[in-house]
């Protein structure tokens, strides 16, 4: 059994592994500034500074079918909330119990708290219309033309996918309709995008339940969110999905069901230290958890992830994250999959079983310097992964320097052809310690062998 050979320099990797994920290396800095008032002033609402003093009370709206602040039970009585609290810099909108229809997304706003009721306050997405374009739209043109505009109105969110009609790579742009003649709606932003008739462009009521860009400090709190993935087209997770982020920090996610989505359940790119805790991400057809390309320091912790297609899918560039405490259960593919220059991640503690096609995946990707190197996987549950030569824990392509160890790894059904840990050919320093794994064909399938 592979495993290392100096202690030393396993326990200095996996101090900065904690480190990474924890960010205790800023909470160390911020208490010790804390214990010294002269350092630390009780600080004083300020232009143009980012720290603000703890308010007691901030504005608090209500929304919700009566007798609430705002009465109603669509996205427009909700993005007015979300709106009027960010106008006067910040506070909470509580989603009362109902069930709120939406045509468009709601667009969060930094400093705002959506909070809801739990069960009892679920937002659920329209069905989705579609129809081709009817004439061509330049990169520059704040308009389309619809081949077909029944089922579209004016402030519905839509998406417009094309052929590139220089490269034919894939067009996707995301839009509200903010005025109409006949056939022919306002967009309020341009395309800058050219949406020519070569390029087959089509139309769709297509948008994430909520959705943030280029905002910061914002709560989602004890809300269910549908996406009627019977009734809705498909949109991936770099695009959409109940909640889709941006380019956005600071966000708490927590107590949130994210079901039914023709598309991820919760995705955020490009997002720093986002913390999605005791969330139920189930029955969407993309992926459970979707942290995106270049998120740093995410906290994945106590989310139930069932019958996606992926439960976590550690997108390119994902650093420094953690996730613990999760129940990975029943996904088509696999239970985790960790890939794209991926590195400083913890992966501890979790149940991952009935995975469709493996437990936890590091992928080939493009060669060493893409590779996932420096994580850990430590005391999960991997239980009945894949089909007949299913594998529980497979690290493939030039993956380097990763830290397997106390993980109970179970085959109930029957050895077959399964397999607990399979080391690809141009792994390196992988360590194995403590690892329990029973019932599998072979525990151990090394192929670095067949380097020499």
């Amino acid at each position: 059994m592979p495993h290392d050979q100096d202690s030393g320099r396993v326990a200095r990797r996996e101090m900065l592994l904690g480190a990474a994920a924890l960010g205790l290396g800023s909470a160390l800095r911020r208490a010790s500034l804390g214990a010294d008032p002269l350092l630390s002033p009780t600080p004083r609402a300020t232009a143009g500074d980012r720290r603000e003093p703890d308010w007691e009370e901030r504005l608090s709206l209500s929304v919700g079918p009566e007798q609430a602040d705002l009465v109603g039970t669509n996205e427009k009585v909700l993005q007015a909330a979300v709106d009027s609290v960010a106008r006067h810099g910040g506070g909470t909108v509580r989603v009362l119990p109902g069930t709120y229809r939406l045509r468009n997304a709601v667009y969060l706003a930094s400093h705002v708290r959506l909070v809801g009721s739990g069960d009892e306050s679920i937002l659920i997405k329209e069905p989705s219309q579609a129809t081709k374009l009817a004439a061509d739209s330049d990169w520059y043109d704040q308009e389309i033309t619809l081949a077909d505009a029944d089922g579209f109105r004016v402030g519905d969110g839509i998406c417009l996918r094309a052929k590139n009609p220089h490269n034919q790579g894939q067009l996707v742009c995301k839009r509200t309709l903010v005025a109409r003649s006949g056939k022919r709606f306002r967009l309020d932003r341009a395309l800058r995008e050219n949406y020519w008739l070569m390029g087959e462009p089509t139309v769709a009521t297509l948008f994430p339940l909520l959705s943030g860009e280029n905002i910061e400090n914002i709560v989602i709190e004890n809300l269910t969110l549908d996406g009627n993935r019977s009734q809705n087209e498909n949109l991936d997770g770099n695009y959409a999905g109940c909640v889709f982020l941006q380019d956005c920090r600071d966000i708490a996610i927590r107590g949130v069901t994210a079901r039914n989505y023709n598309g991820d359940g919760i995705s955020w790119q490009i997002c720093h230290d986002v913390a999605v805790e005791n969330c139920h991400s189930h029955d969407n057809v993309g992926l459970g958890l979707h942290p995106g390309s270049g998120s740093q320091r995410p906290i994945i912790r106590g989310n139930r992830l069932e019958r996606n297609d992926i439960g976590i899918f550690f997108c390119w560039g994902v650093k420094g994250g953690l996730a613990e405490h999760n129940r990975i259960a029943d996904n088509s593919g696999h239970g985790v999959s960790i890939g794209h220059r991926d590195t400083e991640n913890v992966i501890r503690e979790n149940e991952i079983v009935r995975s469709g096609k493996g437990g936890v995946l590091f992928r080939p990707e493009r060669g060493p310097d893409f590779a996932p190197h420096r994580n850990l996987l430590e005391r999960n549950q991997i239980v009945d992964s894949g089909p007949a030569e299913g594998i529980a824990v497979d690290v493939q392509g030039a993956t380097e320097s990763v830290t397997i160890r106390d993980n109970q790894l179970r085959e109930t059904r029957g050895p077959a052809q399964r397999i607990g840990v399979r080391l690809g050919t141009d792994t390196r320093e992988i360590g194995l310690t403590g690892n329990q794994i029973e019932g599998f064909a072979t525990p151990i399938a090394d192929l670095r062998s067949a380097r020499g």
